[in-house]
């Protein structure tokens, strides 16, 4: 008997109606639970990177807080401005971290069954932390197309050369400011 909701394979009969709910519902409070083992090693999940030279190592957690600041000792001969760039640095490199680690908990975890959250939240952490060098890679890139679309003859002192393009790329994109709400209280990136 085919009901016209489209129902009807839960109309068969009262038992096969009740054990069909309850497979359900044994799905739900499956998923739920591989969703909570997920939050439970993201929030766990402790990423650390260090500079060239090792004189700076920056820890992160899945939110892009810093849990762990090392300076050696050689970092005292640095200038100022200097450290503050290679700590700034390496803790971008440990966030862009974040997005691939969180990605591979989901895959353990959830697996393929629920793809299109997985790539909300990966994408969302991508472009929350992106990876610094891809970055200075880019801008190298632009840095060469820019010379090569400088016409023969145009001095770059030229109001023409200093001129805003359209459609000129402008760079990094500003970081978001963190707002403490009640509801953030655990600032989990989800």
């Amino acid at each position: 008997m085919t009901s016209p909701n489209g129902l009807g394979h839960l109309m068969r009969s009262p038992e096969e109606a009740m054990a069909g709910v309850n497979a359900w519902a044994q799905g739900l409070a499956e998923k739920a639970q591989r969703y909570q083992a997920t939050q439970q090693r993201t929030e766990e999940l402790r990423l650390t990177s260090s500079n060239s030279d090792g004189s700076v190592k920056v820890t992160v957690r899945a939110d892009g807080s810093i849990t762990r600041l090392q300076l050696a000792g050689s970092a005292r001969t640095m200038p100022l401005e200097e450290l503050s760039d290679q700590i700034l640095t390496t803790m971008r490199r440990a966030q862009s971290q974040i997005a691939d680690r969180v990605s591979d908990i989901m895959d353990e975890e959830i697996g393929e069954q629920d793809p299109q959250t997985r790539t909300l939240m990966v994408d969302n952490l991508r472009s929350r932390f992106p990876d610094p060098d891809a970055d200075d890679e880019e801008d190298d890139e632009e840095d060469d197309e820019e010379d090569d679309d400088e016409p023969a003859g145009s001095e770059p002192d030229s109001p023409q050369g200093n001129a805003p393009q359209a459609n000129a790329p402008q760079g990094r994109p500003p970081r978001r400011k963190d707002t403490e709400t009640d509801d953030d209280e655990e600032n989990l990136p989800w």
